[in-house]
């Protein structure tokens, strides 16, 4: 099954009345369900397809829990969101000072973090200019695809 194929699929239960999908193959096992904090499932022997791509309400399994923000969003911040699925990371190595932290002031451009994808790091850069508020992810955690990872308020 291709990367497109899988993300077709989450939309289309992201946005009709289906509550889960499961496709099992020889290669992989794909389980998609809306409202992931009712569930865990702990890996299985057989291989778990890394791949979790997907909107707050769904997810694909994975080893652990997906990480969300359940604090209401005051009206005038903005979030910046993870372009991807992979491993959010505050600092470019641990003995690296953060990128950005809750009252630093951001640009359009300036590096906010990394986020690790199959072994390649990619600089997640701010798109607005402001102040970081909060922080809603912990170092070293896995994000889904377009999950919230800071809260701006816009200058």
């Amino acid at each position: 099954m291709e990367l497109k194929d899988i993300q077709t699929l989450i939309k289309f239960v992201s946005q009709n009345a289906v509550d889960e999908v499961e496709i099992n193959d020889k290669d992989f096992k794909l389980l998609i369900k809306k409202n992931p904090q009712q569930f865990y499932t702990a890996p299985t022997q057989s291989y778990v397809a890394p791949i979790n791509i997907a909107s707050p309400e769904v997810q694909v399994m994975t080893s652990a829990p997906a990480v969300t923000a359940e604090a209401p969003i005051a009206s005038n911040l903005i979030e910046i969101k993870s372009p991807m699925v992979g491993t959010f990371y505050r600092a470019a190595n641990p003995n690296s000072p953060i990128f950005a932290n809750v009252g630093d002031e951001v640009m359009p451009g300036k590096v906010v973090c990394i986020i690790e994808a199959m072994k390649l790091f990619n600089e997640i850069e701010c798109e607005i200019k402001g102040k970081i508020v909060k922080v809603l992810v912990d170092n070293a955690s896995p994000v889904e695809y377009d999950q919230p990872l800071f809260l701006v308020e816009p200058a």
